[in-house]
């Protein structure tokens, strides 16, 4: 079987486009991290938590030397965002030739979506995408960040992406094969409890 996907492709085409986010309160205790030091292991953690329930495929058959490959590119970066020093989501940078950087990916694991995370990330890892040259000297300053989002993703992604000044900037409908994610694992996700009187 197959799905109708709407893909939206968005662009920012100046750092003064960023729309910043308020931050989560401190109680919180909400941290971004750039994870330095590349690790298969956690990056393909980060992609199956937060992407297993939204049906994110395409590096599941991975190998391991391929994460390693990908996640050892000069202009490559994955910010996590931390709740009390649990690994609440993440964003992953991809730079490209002449200025360009794409958000490979962005999302939060199903447990802290709703608590003024998701925007704060967003805002934090865009302007990162902005700054990247600085991290990277052999990259060429940034002049472009782009992003793009599907009707599989969360109900309300596209929407974060334009409150935080990115553009629609194309549009595309395709036929999608339903496929299965395993996510962190089977039915992983917040569970309600009844509570025994």
């Amino acid at each position: 079987m197959s799905t109708p996907v709407t893909t939206w492709y968005l662009k920012q085409t100046s750092g003064a486009d960023l729309v910043p986010a308020k931050a989560p309160s401190a109680e919180q205790d909400v941290r971004i991290v750039r994870a330095e030091t590349p690790s298969p292991e956690f990056s393909r953690f980060l992609y199956t938590a937060v992407g297993g329930d939204v049906r994110w495929t395409d590096r599941l058959p991975w190998p391991y030397a391929q994460w390693a490959d990908f996640l050892g590119r000069p202009g490559v970066e994955t910010w996590v965002a931390y709740e009390r020093g649990t690994p609440a989501g993440f964003i992953e940078l991809d730079a490209h030739p002449e200025g360009v950087v794409e958000i490979s990916y962005f999302g939060l694991l199903p447990a802290f979506r709703g608590r003024r995370i998701g925007g704060h990330l967003l805002a934090q890892g865009t302007a990162r995408a902005w700054d990247l040259a600085e991290r990277w000297p052999e990259r060429a300053p940034t002049r472009r960040v782009w992003v793009h989002t599907c009707s599989k993703d969360g109900p309300h992604a596209l929407a974060n992406y334009e409150r935080r000044g990115f553009r629609l900037y194309d549009t595309t409908l395709a036929e999608e094969p339903d496929v299965q994610t395993p996510g962190p694992w089977p039915g992983a996700g917040p569970v309600t409890h009844a509570i025994a009187e």
